[in-house]
């Protein structure tokens, strides 16, 4: 993460531990209900940059090290 560059941590922990599993779920549902879509980075050739967009906490690759969320185009947040 750059500071500064508009990232900011909302939660982590180890999905190994239930107690910071149910915490990353909470986070992860609180952020959709926000309006927000979920994508995880997808490692390309080249040094290009993709995401793979995930609609529930079970979608997210269990080797992911990051969720990023993103506002809805315009109107598509409740």
């Amino acid at each position: 993460m750059k500071p500064g560059h508009g990232e900011v941590l909302i939660a982590e922990g180890d999905v190994e531990l239930a107690a910071d599993e149910l915490r990353l779920i909470q986070a992860f549902r609180d952020q959709l209900d926000a309006g927000m879509w979920a994508a995880v980075p997808v490692t390309q050739p080249a040094g290009r940059r993709q995401a793979q967009l995930v609609r529930t906490f079970e979608e997210i690759p269990h080797d992911a090290d990051r969720v990023i969320f993103f506002p809805r185009a315009a109107g598509g947040a409740r």
